[in-house]
């Protein structure tokens, strides 16, 4: 996002961590923000003097505190703020907080592994707009041995129903665990890629582990559940 003093509403919105731009302007769009209490519209800009309200809550920009936590998001997991059906969510493995934060780089409740949790919706914006390219990087187990066919159908791309999709990168991994590990990066954040990616070529995946997303790694949080980091 630039540095224009005067952004757009829901780009003003996504920035303070309030919603992703995408939902913040789905607000916008419901007349359910203000401005100066007047109703706010699509591509209204704002200035840092404005008066800003949700449902009629002010929102209180310079009070906001962004706050950043990895986690090792473990199997059974929702990643969501709440679940209806009451299962456990990624927000119960760390401390409470006074921030409202948002889960960035979703994975499905069968899988595992690094997710940031934050309030900064500018860096959740571009750690997952597809126009970044932010590289993600899963290990992945099979059901069983890949063959030298089906592992280069899958290094050179496959073609999904929503499309073309091939990794930057795949390797074999010699893992200490049995069974066929390999280690997949995409720089998309479409639902159960590489899950996909791998039943197109004729393999279940067993377990899938994200290890790497942009700049973070699963391995700075040392076996921990949770890190509270400090983004420079």
């Amino acid at each position: 996002m630039s540095d224009n003093p005067n952004p757009k509403i829901h780009a003003y919105l996504a920035k303070i961590g309030i919603a992703s731009r995408r939902k913040a302007e789905e607000m916008v769009a419901a007349n359910r923000v203000t401005i100066n209490g007047a109703t706010a519209k699509i591509g209204e800009r704002v200035k840092p003097t404005d008066v800003i309200a949700i449902d009629g809550h002010a929102v209180n920009s310079t009070a906001e505190k962004f706050v950043y936590y990895l986690i090792n998001k473990p199997i059974g997991y929702v990643s969501t703020t709440s679940d209806e059906l009451g299962r456990k969510n990624v927000l119960s493995l760390i401390p409470k907080h006074s921030e409202r934060l948002y889960p960035v780089g979703r994975l499905d409740m069968g899988s595992q592994g690094l997710m940031l949790l934050t309030n900064d919706g500018d860096l959740a914006y571009k750690l997952t707009h597809p126009k970044f390219e932010v590289p993600k990087t899963y290990h992945v187990k099979l059901d069983r041995e890949i063959s030298p066919k089906a592992y280069d159908s899958l290094k050179r791309g496959v073609r999904l129903k929503d499309g073309f999709a091939v990794p930057t990168e795949l390797e074999q991994l010699d893992a200490d665990q049995p069974g066929c590990w390999l280690s997949i990066t995409v720089t998309e954040g479409r639902n159960r890629l590489v899950r996909r990616m791998c039943e197109r070529v004729g393999y279940e995946v067993e377990r899938l582990i994200r290890v790497k997303m942009g700049e973070y790694t699963l391995d700075q949080l040392e076996g921990k559940t949770y890190l509270q980091v400090f983004p420079q």
